[in-house]
């Protein structure tokens, strides 16, 4: 009996276990698209839009300060990023527009989300704020 019941034990925690990202593999933008410049000021009001845009679309995946720890997160095939890093804030902002408006994989496009070009502009202002 008790073997049956570690079995059960043993299976529960198996399945009641977060199952393992996988590591993005590599986003390449356009050269057309690098090329684009960002349209909007960068100043307090745009940030501002940024947050409010962020919170809507983004916090639930992204995290409240960009981490990739979401109450979302953990339902992702893969690791929606840490905004934070390093690497990820070499990124220019025309490419990071790219990959907000066009999306891929669990990362959805939001072109018709957001609906309009200047508040994800905005969002990749806000989001550039999250370095370490």
């Amino acid at each position: 009996m008790k073997f049956y019941a570690f079995v059960f034990l043993a299976c529960c925690l198996i399945v009641g276990t977060v199952h393992a990202q996988e590591k993005p593999k590599p986003w390449t933008v356009p050269e057309s698209a690098k090329k684009v410049k960002m349209p909007i000021k960068n100043n307090a009001e745009n940030l501002s839009i940024g947050k409010g845009v962020y919170a809507k679309h983004c916090k639930s995946c992204h995290g409240k300060n960009g981490e990739g720890d979401g109450p979302k997160a953990s339902e992702l095939k893969t690791f929606p990023g840490d905004f934070s890093e390093t690497e990820f804030q070499k990124l220019s902002e025309a490419e990071l527009f790219y990959k907000t408006a066009e999306g891929r994989d669990d990362m959805p496009s939001f072109k018709k989300k957001i609906g309009n070009d200047e508040d994800i502009w905005a969002v990749v202002q806000y989001i550039k704020t999250f370095k370490k």
